[in-house]
């Protein structure tokens, strides 16, 4: 063995043609374990990468609401001066923990409470639409009452008009819910997207839902049936979001009741 592996090193040394095949060969096997080396490695970075990607994700959602402020009052988009522009939302990452989607009053419980400055009454959605309202908080853990809860009530409209409704649950299935109380006079057709409206304290406008799937007509309203764009039985990273002036509209609200 000692001496056919001198006799292979002899002749590799001494033949360019041999001295190339081997080293593309090497080359080859190498590769192809630094590939698998690396893929292996990049496997287990995945979960520091997807919190980056979160955190990420959450700074340009918090910079695109300052700079929504700043254009309701100017043409330009480039933040300088705090004090010219105002604010409306903030929104913090989190994972849920539990997700229940198969009873009539569904909840999701989620990983971060009191402690990161979450309360009663905050919107919960993700990179695809709505998710729910926070319900009860604890320091570290909140739960949500899910869009897929009879008592869930939610300003939400069409997309190409200024029609508004009611968006509810009928516990029936968990992909679909229903816009009610839309005027006869709207205007919309299956496949029309539904949004938030905008009206509520809780939840921004704009926020995606679902698009018609049915619509159901009587003498008084319509009813329509709305395929959710989320798979609400896998909900995963969510985010929270704080409206930083629900305290002082609700003031004014209460003064004006009274």
């Amino acid at each position: 063995m000692l001496l056919s592996f001198i006799a292979f090193f002899f002749t590799i040394n001494n033949n360019n043609f041999h001295k190339s095949k081997f080293i593309s060969s090497a080359n080859e096997i190498t590769g192809g374990f630094y590939q698998k080396s690396a893929q292996f490695s990049d496997y287990f970075k995945l979960k520091t990468q997807n919190e980056e990607l979160i955190t990420e994700n959450t700074r340009l959602k918090n910079l695109l609401e300052k700079l929504k402020s700043k254009g309701e009052h100017s043409e330009t988009i480039t933040v300088k001066d705090s004090t010219k522009y105002h604010q409306k939302y903030t929104y913090t990452p989190a994972k849920t923990n539990s997700n229940n989607y198969h009873s009539l009053n569904n909840f999701i419980l989620i990983n971060k409470g009191k402690n990161n400055g979450i309360e009663k009454e905050m919107a919960v959605i993700n990179s695809k639409g709505i998710i729910g309202i926070t319900e009860d908080v604890s320091s570290n853990y909140t739960r949500v009452q899910s869009i897929l809860n009879s008592n869930s009530k939610i300003n939400a409209r069409l997309k190409n008009s200024f029609h508004f409704g009611t968006l509810v649950w009928n516990g029936v299935d968990y992909n679909v819910v229903q816009l009610e109380d839309i005027p006869r006079q709207a205007d919309f057709k299956i496949g029309d997207t539904i949004i938030t409206g905008g009206k509520s304290t809780i939840f921004p406008e704009g926020i995606p839902i679902g698009t018609i799937q049915k619509i159901n007509s009587n003498l008084s309203n319509n009813s329509i049936q709305v395929k959710l764009f989320n798979d609400m039985s896998n909900i995963s990273t969510i985010y929270i979001v704080r409206a930083l002036d629900k305290k002082e509209i609700r003031t004014l609200n209460n003064s004006f009741n009274e």
